[in-house]
């Protein structure tokens, strides 16, 4: 997390027909982070985008952009922001030449040897000639995010950026996402519903539910927050007879398997000290640390 806050929202609400899609909304992204806002499809993750980015106006509520209102300042903050939806926003007609050519217009970019340097960091180099209407849907994707960084933006919007493409196109992608915001300190706030994608991208995540933000923080707020033991699977000769070891409880799984439950991570070395002292080790796993497990646990919660 590097700088002061850039994105502020708060208590924001919006409605169509009726329908309350953000409810009382409160966010912050600080400046340089690549933040994870994480829910399931409709939980309101692509209208909050659209507020931010000034495409359409809340009901109610206050958004501070880097000091700029998207309800007045909409045209200033397209300036800084670059943004990749679902629906790629390309001219299927055109090639990715044409493409990228007509948004540096749009976006007031001299240096149109940007759009080659693109095209290449993406894998599109030898199809740059091709009209997009024969792109695959992964291809166009990636030409959509080359698109969102033509004018090199400070603030980075990505709605399901991952959507499409194929194991090898998702590394690159997020691989590219993550050094391009060490590099240059972009700030990128990443919608998804694909949580174990983004655990190892995003420094800090938020998690909206039915139009509301019921918990934020990183991943290891978030880890001591939620769980309260700390699930250990090892690989290991030991063979459980009382039920615990070294005072902690266990249990036997199959293929030499056992899960030893503590109280705090400060106890692990301790434990698997006292285990390697009479037997062997060959893995030790953590059990349900991981972003989706968090995450359940927070929706259970809140729902409680």
């Amino acid at each position: 997390m590097r700088g002061d806050r850039l994105i502020t929202v708060r208590e924001v609400s919006k409605s169509f027909s009726n329908q309350r899609v953000l409810n009382k909304t409160s966010l912050t992204c600080q400046k340089g982070e690549i933040l994870g806002l994480l829910g399931p499809n409709g939980a309101g993750k692509t209208t909050l985008i659209r507020v931010l980015n000034g495409v359409i106006l809340p009901d109610s509520g206050e958004i501070s952009i880097n000091g700029y209102d998207p309800v007045i300042d909409g045209h200033e903050i397209r300036k800084v922001t670059g943004i990749v939806t679902e629906s790629a926003g390309l001219y299927h007609q055109m090639n990715a030449v044409e493409n990228l050519a007509f948004f540096a217009d749009i976006y007031g970019v001299k240096n149109k040897s940007r759009i080659y340097d693109l095209l290449r960091q993406f894998g599109l180099d030898d199809h740059k000639s091709k009209p997009i209407g024969t792109y695959s849907t992964g291809m166009k994707k990636r030409l959509a995010l080359a698109k969102a960084l033509l004018h090199e933006p400070s603030i980075l919007y990505l709605d399901e950026p991952t959507n499409g493409l194929d194991p090898d196109g998702i590394s690159m992608v997020l691989s590219y996402l993550k050094e391009y915001n060490y590099q240059n300190g972009t700030t990128v706030l990443i919608c998804s519903h694909v949580l174990h994608q983004l655990e190892n991208v995003c420094s800090s995540f938020a998690f909206l539910d039915n139009g509301h933000i019921i918990d934020s923080g990183s991943l290891l707020q978030l880890q001591e927050k939620y769980s309260t033991h700390i699930k250990l699977n090892i690989h290991t000769n030991m063979k459980i007879e009382n039920g615990n070891v070294s005072g902690f409880p266990c249990e036997q799984l199959e293929n030499n398997h056992i899960r030893v439950t503590v109280n705090h991570k400060d106890e692990i070395s301790p434990l698997l000290k006292n285990i390697l002292l009479e037997h062997w080790i060959h893995s030790v796993a953590i059990e349900e640390q991981d972003l989706e497990s968090i995450y359940f646990m927070i929706r259970s919660r809140n729902n409680e």
